[in-house]
């Protein structure tokens, strides 16, 4: 959050993904953007990202135990 709000930018969000053996490299399975407001503070920031990852990871969790993901290269498909 912090990060974010120091470098200005108006996205950040809340990334799903594999596991590998690279720092946060695995092939994503849902992402969703998060606007950055100009009076966030990182903890408003971190707020809102939560709502998302609280969305995200169920559903995330869903599709694999449905055996609905699939590796293709790089890409995750559904």
């Amino acid at each position: 959050m912090e990060q974010a709000l120091a470098y200005g930018v108006r996205l950040t969000g809340c990334t799903v993904h594999f596991v590998d053996d690279s720092l946060d490299g695995g092939p994503v399975i849902l992402q969703q953007p998060v606007p950055v407001f100009a009076d966030d503070t990182p903890q408003s920031l971190h707020q809102r990202i939560q709502v998302v990852e609280h969305q995200l990871y169920p559903e995330a969790i869903r599709l694999f135990a449905e055996n609905k993901l699939r590796i293709v290269g790089r890409q995750v498909k559904i």
